[in-house]
C-alpha cells in the first residue's frame, strides 16, 4: 500500500472547487443517517474553529485522484490549517491543499455502495492516512460485514480492527479514539455516546426538545419573579 507525504498549508486563496460527485441510485437509504451524524457532529464540534465537518463530496489527495476518489458519507479533520468553511465551499476535500488528511470517516451502508465500503474504500482510506475509518449498516449488516464497525491506523499505513462490545438487548459500540465519543449501534440507529457527561450527544430532534424545555423554564421564572414584585 502507498502512502503519500502531506504538505503543511497556510494558504489563504480559495482552495480548487471539486465537481459534485453522482449519486447512488438508493442513496435515500442513507440520507437520515448521514445527515444525523452529520448534524451531531457539527453541533458537537461548532465551538472548534480548527475543526472541520463534512461529507457527501470527493476525498482525494489532489485533482487528478478525482477518477478513483471515494466519497465518505462524513468526515471530521481537527486542526486544519485553512478556514473550515473555505473546505465546504470547495465542495471536497482535497488533501494536498487542506494540509492533512481527514482523522475520521464515516460510511453509512446501502446496498449499491455497502461491499465498497469495507473492500475497496476502507484500503484508499489507509493510503490517505485517515486515523479511523467507521462503518454503520442500520439493517444490521446486510450490506456491509457488520452492523457497526471501524478501523485504526497503525504505523501510519495499515488499518486494524477497533472492538466492538456487544451489549444485552442488541445494542453494540465502539470506541473512537479521535472523537473522544463512542459509537453505538442502537435497534438500527446509530447515536453518539459521550464518556464525559455520560450522555448520548442530542440529535436534531432531541437538540430542539432540550431548548424548547430550556426556554419553558425561563418563561415560568420570569413569570415567578414577576409574581412576587412588591404591588402584585
Amino acid at each position: 500500500m502507498t502512502t503519500r507525504h502531506v504538505p503543511k498549508t497556510g494558504r489563504s486563496e480559495p482552495l480548487t472547487r471539486l465537481p459534485d460527485p453522482p449519486k447512488p441510485p438508493d442513496s435515500m437509504q442513507q440520507l437520515p443517517h448521514v445527515s444525523n451524524a452529520y448534524v451531531i457532529l457539527s453541533d458537537y464540534f461548532r465551538s472548534d474553529t480548527d475543526v472541520f465537518v463534512g461529507g457527501d463530496g470527493y476525498l482525494c489527495y489532489d485533482a487528478d485522484d478525482i477518477r478513483r476518489a471515494p466519497r465518505p458519507d462524513c468526515l471530521v479533520a481537527f486542526r486544519v490549517a485553512v478556514p473550515p468553511a473555505m473546505i465546504t465551499d470547495a465542495n471536497g476535500y482535497m488533501i494536498s491543499e487542506v494540509g492533512k488528511p481527514p482523522d475520521f470517516v464515516l460510511e453509512v451502508a446501502s446496498e449499491s455502495t455497502g461491499r465498497r465500503d469495507y473492500t475497496v474504500k476502507r484500503e484508499m482510506y489507509a493510503s490517505y492516512q485517515v486515523r479511523e475509518q467507521w462503518r454503520f449498516d442500520h439493517t444490521g449488516g446486510r450490506y456491509h460485514d457488520a452492523p457497526l464497525a471501524g478501523d485504526r491506523l497503525v504505523d501510519g499505513r495499515r488499518y486494524v480492527p477497533i472492538s466492538i462490545v456487544s451489549e444485552p438487548g442488541g445494542l453494540l459500540r465502539g470506541t473512537s479514539e479521535v472523537l473522544g465519543l463512542e459509537l453505538h449501534w442502537d435497534r438500527g440507529m446509530l447515536r453518539f455516546w459521550d464518556p464525559a457527561s455520560e450522555e448520548y450527544l442530542p440529535d436534531l430532534t432531541e437538540a430542539k426538545a432540550q431548548r424548547d424545555a430550556a426556554e419553558e423554564r425561563v418563561r415560568q421564572l420570569e413569570s415567578e419573579l414577576r409574581r412576587l414584585q412588591p404591588g402584585n
